[in-house]
Parts: C-alpha cells; sequence; structure tokens
C-alpha cells in the first residue's frame, strides 16, 4: 500500500513518513509546489497512492494551507485514496472550556482561517476524509520549534519576547502524533477529531518542564500575559481528546511524561 505524505521534509511530515514503511513517497516544497493544482493532480495520478497525508503548510500562505488543500484533495479523491488532512487548533479562537471535535472554527488571524477553509474545501471534496486538529507538536530531544522557543526565551536569545501564562495548548509528542494520523489512515473514520495530548498546560508551564529538562534556571522566564501586551491570538485552546484516546491504540501521553526526565 503506498504511502504519499505531502510536506514529507516538515516536522511531522518527516515522521509519518519514516514511520509509514518502505512503500511510501514523501514530497517537499522543493520537489511539488502544492499551489498548483496541476502538479498535484499530475503526481498523485503518476503515484496513485491507497492513502495521502497532507502534512504541507506555510502559516504566513493562504494559498498553501487553504487552495493547497484542496489541490490535495482533489487529487487524492480522484484515484480514491483514503486521505488524513492536517489542521490545526489555531482555527479557533480561544475560550475558557474545551473545544470538542466537531465544533465549527472561530479564527481570529489568517493563519487560522486559512486553516478552517481548507477543512470546509476538504470535507466537501471528500466528507470520507479524516481531519486530525492537532495542537503544539512536541519531543523529548529538542527537535520541536515550540521547545526551540521555550529554550531561546529562557537562555535571553529573544529580546522582549515572553511565555504566556494565559496561553494555554494540549501538547502531543510529534511520534504519538504521527503513529496516530497513520492509525487514523488505516481507519474509516471520517471528520474532525481531536488528536492532542490530556494536559492542557501554559507557555510558562511549558517552559518549566523544558528549563528542568534541559537544566536551565526557571527563574530566567520571561512571564507576561496574552491580555497584558493586547495581542490579537487566541490564548486558551484546549482540544477535548478524549474521543480520540478511545478510539486510538495509540497513547497519546501528557506532556510531563514526554519531558519527564532531565537530559544527562
Amino acid at each position: 500500500m503506498t504511502t504519499l505524505v505531502v510536506g514529507a521534509s516538515g516536522y511531522l511530515g518527516s515522521e509519518v513518513a519514516a514511520r509509514a514503511g518502505r512503500d511510501v513517497v514523501g514530497t517537499r516544497s522543493a520537489d511539488l509546489d502544492i499551489t498548483d493544482r496541476a502538479a498535484v493532480l499530475a503526481l498523485v495520478s503518476a503515484v496513485r497512492p491507497r492513502v495521502v497525508v497532507n502534512c504541507a503548510y506555510r502559516n504566513d500562505s493562504w494559498a498553501v494551507c487553504a487552495d493547497g488543500a484542496a489541490h490535495v484533495a482533489l487529487a487524492a479523491a480522484a484515484v480514491g485514496a483514503r486521505l488524513v488532512h492536517v489542521s490545526t487548533d489555531a482555527l479557533h479562537g480561544g475560550r475558557p472550556t474545551p473545544y470538542g471535535d466537531a465544533e465549527p472554527p472561530t479564527p481570529v488571524h489568517m493563519y487560522g482561517a486559512a486553516k478552517a477553509a481548507a477543512e470546509t474545501a476538504v470535507t466537501a471534496i471528500d466528507p470520507s476524509a479524516v481531519l486530525v486538529r492537532t495542537s503544539l507538536i512536541v519531543d523529548g530531544d529538542g527537535r520541536s520549534k515550540q521547545i526551540a522557543l521555550c529554550r531561546d526565551m529562557i537562555e535571553g536569545r529573544i529580546p522582549g519576547g515572553a511565555l504566556f501564562a494565559d496561553e494555554y495548548r494540549c501538547p502531543v509528542d510529534v511520534g504519538d502524533l504521527a503513529a496516530a494520523v497513520l492509525e487514523l489512515a488505516a481507519s474509516d473514520v471520517a471528520g474532525t477529531l481531536n488528536v492532542a495530548g490530556p494536559e492542557p498546560v501554559s507557555r510558562v508551564r511549558l517552559g518549566e518542564l523544558v528549563a528542568a529538562r534541559w537544566g536551565l534556571d526557571p527563574a530566567r522566564i520571561p512571564v507576561d500575559t496574552v491580555a497584558a501586551r493586547g495581542l490579537h491570538r487566541p490564548a486558551d485552546v484546549r482540544l477535548d481528546a478524549s474521543r480520540a484516546a478511545g478510539l486510538l491504540a495509540t497513547p497519546l501521553r501528557p506532556v510531563s511524561e514526554i519531558l519527564a526526565r532531565p537530559l544527562t
């Protein structure tokens, strides 16, 4: 069974491709411009995969996130491939209570709006596709840009930057997420599904976990709030992933477990 991973040079895409086995084809932005509908159709028609996993995104590009997602969905449908589309919690606007799987998007910035538009297009083109809404993607070895951001803040490499005490997410391990994506690819689950860690943490708490793992001084964490800075961005976005936890054999571990032990 051939699996096509779109965006295989990215953080999640490379992990999915590595776990997909030998019969996998991965694309990079240098290989495939997903904003080019004809190019996407040509590639998918040539590969004729049984599964297509779309991990491609650019948070500053509507064409990649929204139009590109539609092109991938159209191409996958044309060859009858199972489609897993990776979405994001950033399409929600933030609130004190967790978001369920099927809640409508409430974006407050362009990236969230683009990902919301992508979900609309994918669902219209292929109602049998599964749309994986996920959160901050992390790991225990420091490859994650979210972990790198925390370290840079603590070590003073971002002057004026801060980790926000009122910004909550549900971090998920990149390996757990990749395994979950491939498990969903082999299932008949359709529609939107939250796939995230079970432990909501603030950015400050994530910084504390990172400091403990890498032996950094937590007192050096620059702390602020989204509210105090008047930023137009979602703050409290917690995904209720209980349905995914019940459906999947893949464990979705809490971030405190992922970052449990100091590196030696």
